[in-house]
C-alpha cells in the first residue's frame, strides 16, 4: 500500500493561495464599509430637550423688511486656512474621500446630501447651504448688525449652519424658513429643525408665529 505525500511546494503553494483569499475577502469587506455615504454633520447640533429649550425662549415677532439687504453685506466665503475658503472647508467636512489641488479646489470625491438622500461625485453639483438664509437673518435682525458680525454669520463654522447639499435642492430653498420649505427627505426634518433652532438661538435671531409652529412640528419627530 502506497501513501500518497503532499510536496512542502504544494502546501505553500496552498498556503500562500489561502492567504490571497482572505486578504481578497478583507478588501471586499473594505470596500463595502466605505461604500456607505458619509453623512454631512454641522457641528453643534443640539439634543432634542436643548433645541426645545431654545425654541421656548426665541421671540416671536412679525419679519423685519427686506429694504437695502444684498448678499455683499454678508460677506463670503472668506479665506480660512491657507488658500482654503469656507466653502472649500465645507466641502472636504462634509464629503468621503475629497482631493483637492494646490488652490484647494475639490478636484474629486463623493458628497452624501441629508437633504435629499442624494450622493454627488463632482463639486459642481453640491452648494455650501445656509441653513438659516441671510435674507432670512437680514429678517429676523442682522439688518441691525455691523458688517463685520454679518461676515462672523455668512462663514459660521462652529454651529450647524452651513453643509453641503445637492445644488438644485438649495436653489429650491432659496431664502425661505421651514413654514413654507423643508428637506424633501422628511426623516432628515428633525435635525433640520435642531440646526434652525440652535442657529437663530445662538445668534440672537427673532422667527415668526408660522415659523414656530413648523419648527415644533419637526421638533416633535425627532427621538433625542
Amino acid at each position: 500500500m502506497r501513501v500518497a505525500r503532499v510536496s512542502t511546494r504544494s502546501l505553500a503553494w496552498r498556503r500562500r493561495m489561502a492567504a490571497t483569499a482572505a486578504a481578497i475577502t478583507a478588501g471586499l469587506c473594505l470596500v463595502a464599509v466605505n461604500a456607505q455615504p458619509a453623512m454631512a454633520t454641522p457641528p453643534g447640533i443640539p439634543s432634542k430637550s436643548t433645541a426645545q429649550s431654545q425654541l421656548n425662549t426665541l421671540t416671536v415677532k412679525s419679519e423685519g423688511s427686506m429694504t437695502g439687504y444684498s448678499r455683499d453685506l454678508f460677506p463670503h466665503w472668506i479665506t480660512i486656512s491657507g488658500t482654503c475658503n469656507t466653502r472649500e472647508t465645507v466641502l472636504k467636512r462634509d464629503g468621503t474621500s475629497v482631493v483637492t489641488d494646490s488652490s484647494c479646489a475639490a478636484v474629486s470625491g463623493r458628497w452624501y446630501s441629508p437633504y435629499d438622500g442624494a450622493t454627488w461625485y463632482a463639486a459642481s453639483d453640491v452648494d455650501i447651504d445656509h441653513v438659516v438664509p441671510l435674507a432670512e437673518a437680514w429678517r429676523s435682525g442682522a439688518s441691525g448688525w455691523t458688517t463685520s458680525r454679518r461676515q462672523s454669520f455668512a462663514n459660521d463654522l462652529s454651529h450647524p449652519q452651513l453643509i453641503a447639499v445637492t445644488d438644485n435642492v438649495n436653489q429650491a430653498k432659496g431664502d425661505q424658513d421651514p413654514s413654507t420649505w423643508q428637506p424633501p427627505l422628511s426623516s432628515y426634518r428633525c435635525t433640520y429643525s435642531k440646526m434652525w433652532i440652535t442657529v437663530k438661538y445662538t445668534w440672537g435671531l427673532t422667527l415668526q408665529s408660522s415659523e414656530k409652529s413648523a419648527l415644533q412640528s419637526m421638533l416633535n419627530t425627532c427621538a433625542s
